[in-house]
């Protein structure tokens, strides 16, 4: 049973932008207990749209059964600054004017994230993550974590994810702000601005998470005849008004920024160095038919890291296949811990 938690603080954070964030709220769940140690600690860092229920979204390998069970481990997740699912995002009262932030939300990256984890690290007296583990934006945020604070991780696993954005990452991110934008709602300070605007920026999202072999295999008219609506017209409109109705339009836009923002190597010696920088023992998963982070963007990573472990998974479900394909994660990750003991015996 996850539990949730509110975390607190009026400390100001100095965000990359120099902007100041006068204080912020975190929501969080956990399930499970620290041991004596607190070396059982596994830390999940969620998705664009995601939230901190991870046994929600991840299901199978999170929960009762699954390989990060409460039995053995005490596993946290948090709902990221700028996202809606309680923390101080867009939504929330902006101090200075006792009104919400709407559009005057400060402009936030995933090194700002990364710092707003990290206190609320600190505030549990957490000093070691057992297993930090992200796919996507959570994958950035938890590349950026563990080159930012090597000695805190002893293992990592990053899924879809890369090391700086690319071009065609952020083109996209773009073409959905543009879709929000052209909404003419999304001008005026209210929680449902834009609406309209990200149902359509999801549909574009979709093209991007899943490729042409998932929609010729799940939306594919049978016959010849002009249906009256197709399928995958309505699989476009379905997708966009199921995250309407959970998510805003104001969190998207930021979040999406945010991980537009993504690099490493921003001041720091060069992207090589920066993945030099991590301990963690590592274990890079990409999806084969993955079109919005490819192949070639995990390599990348594999390539910088010293001790680190590389699998390829199989998948018709293209960026969404780290959500999807359970049974292959699970045998994946269960091998990268054997994997990773083996060694330990040989080398003593």
């Amino acid at each position: 049973m996850m539990q949730e938690h509110t975390f607190h603080t009026d400390e100001t954070l100095q965000l990359e932008s120099g902007e100041l964030l006068k204080g912020f709220t975190l929501k969080y769940c956990t399930f499970g207990k620290t041991n004596k140690d607190k070396s059982n600690v596994v830390w999940v860092s969620h998705a664009l749209t995601g939230n901190a229920d991870v046994a929600s979204w991840w299901g199978g390998l999170f929960g009762e059964e699954c390989l990060f069970n409460p039995k053995e481990h005490f596993v946290i997740c948090v709902n990221v600054l700028g996202s809606c699912y309680g923390s101080t995002g867009p939504l929330s009262i902006n101090p200075d004017t006792g009104k919400p932030y709407f559009h005057q939300f400060p402009k936030i990256t995933i090194r700002d994230i990364v710092a707003t984890l990290d206190i609320l690290r600190k505030h549990l007296e957490i000093s070691k993550v057992h297993t930090l583990i992200g796919g996507s934006l959570g994958g950035q945020q938890a590349l950026e974590w563990a080159v930012t604070y090597p000695n805190l991780f002893e293992n990592m696993i990053l899924m879809s994810s890369n090391a700086r954005h690319s071009p065609w990452g952020i083109a996209f991110n773009e073409t959905q702000r543009m879709a929000i934008k052209a909404d003419p709602t999304w001008q005026e300070d209210r929680p449902y601005a834009g609406y309209e605007g990200m149902k359509a920026a999801r549909a574009i999202a979709m093209l991007s998470y899943r490729n042409y072999e998932t929609y010729d295999k799940t939306q594919f008219e049978e016959g010849n005849g002009i249906p009256e609506t197709y399928r995958a017209a309505s699989y476009q409109n379905y997708q966009g008004e199921k995250l309407a109705k959970r998510f805003n339009a104001y969190s998207y836009w930021v979040l999406s920024e945010a991980m537009d923002s993504h690099n490493i190597a921003r001041g720091r010696e060069s992207l090589d160095a920066a993945l030099a920088r991590i301990k963690a023992y590592t274990q890079v998963i990409g999806i084969t038919t993955d079109i919005l982070f490819p192949i070639p963007e995990q390599r990348l990573i594999v390539r910088g890291i010293k001790n680190v472990t590389y699998e390829e998974i199989n998948s018709t479900y293209g960026h969404d296949g780290f959500l999807v394909e359970m049974n292959q994660l699970d045998k994946s990750i269960r091998a990268f811990y054997k994997q990773k003991h083996k060694k330990q015996l040989i080398h003593g």
